[in-house]
């Protein structure tokens, strides 16, 4: 099956093609089908940002699209910065994000800085036939940047007490992560509804 990714973010893509196309998937960019869409994310969820960029890409290729929203939640910043992950503190760049998010928990004991990363996919068919699949991810928040892997907060993110996401290989990560595990429910649904065989 051929899908379009709405995203011109490039670590994400990689994560997608490396999770998908080994299940038979045909993984197209919006450069690969020469579309050239920003949407903005007005929606105050993971499930309806996710929902407005997959229906605009869909709607400018008639492809079945797939798009992501993602972020991470933090309890000690009452689940900030979450949807507005990728604009947080209005700053530029993901070190510069994640700097920001390591300022604001400190001060913050261990069993107080309980975190998860959080991914909706959502996949347009038809106007008529569209899906939602949310993986999350349990961790907490570090204390220092570690690893040099991985993209966005995963240098902050600690999987267990000495690891963060950045730190373990890439194959580990699509395992646990919130992405792999939305996308292993995207996959799951296809296979009940008939809309691949498995192994396809």
């Amino acid at each position: 099956m051929k899908i379009v990714i709405a995203t011109k973010n490039q670590h994400k893509l990689v994560e997608f093609r490396r999770i998908l196309e080994p299940l038979g998937y045909e993984v197209l960019s919006q450069a690969d089908v020469h579309v050239d869409v920003d949407v903005e994310e007005t929606g105050t969820t993971f499930e309806e940002n996710a929902a407005l960029k997959a229906c605009a890409v869909y709607e400018a290729t008639g492809m079945v699209t797939v798009a992501d929203d993602s972020g991470i939640s933090v309890d000690a910043l009452d689940g900030a910065p979450g949807v507005y992950s990728a604009r947080y503190g209005n700053v530029g760049s993901d070190l510069e994000r994640t700097l920001l998010l390591l300022k604001n928990m400190e001060g913050v004991p261990k069993e107080q800085r309980t975190a998860r990363y959080v991914c909706v996919i959502h996949v347009v068919f038809s106007p008529d036939d569209q899906r939602s699949y949310r993986g999350e991810c349990e961790g907490w928040i570090g204390y220092e940047m570690q690893g040099e892997n991985g993209f966005g907060y995963d240098p902050i993110f600690m999987i267990n007490e000495t690891e963060t996401f950045a730190m373990v290989d890439s194959s580990v990560k699509d395992q646990m992560s919130h992405r792999g595990k939305a996308l292993r429910m995207m996959e799951d649904d296809f296979v009940r509804s008939g809309k691949i065989q498995s192994g396809d």
